[in-house]
């Protein structure tokens, strides 16, 4: 069933919004869940970004499909702080202890 256009998009927006703190989800399963094929996944980001809500929305929760999270440069302090306050664990790889027990499903 074909979506009307904007919808898959307000539901990805909706489902990144209800991720609880101390938890996350991948890039393809909030596609997925959001309504759209896996491949999606590499639209997250530019949908979430161009949110009239891109601010509220918790872009450290929504991490790849292994766990490992992305840390640039320019957010690496912010992140690892959030990540802190809330209790998530990162191994020297930047992927998170206890990935799969922290994985919240919508």
């Amino acid at each position: 069933m074909k979506q009307a256009p904007g919808v898959f998009s307000q539901r990805v927006i909706e489902l990144a919004l209800s991720i609880p703190p101390g938890r996350v989800t991948t890039y393809g399963y909030l596609a997925v869940s959001a309504g759209g094929h896996p491949m999606l996944a590499q639209m997250i980001t530019h949908i979430l970004s161009k949110s009239p809500d891109a601010d509220k929305v918790p872009w450290h929760r929504i991490v790849y499909a292994d766990g490992k999270v992305w840390l640039s440069p320019k957010y690496d302090k912010v992140r690892r702080a959030l990540y802190k306050k809330e209790g998530i664990k990162l191994d020297k790889n930047n992927k998170i202890i206890d990935f799969d027990t922290l994985f919240f499903a919508f």
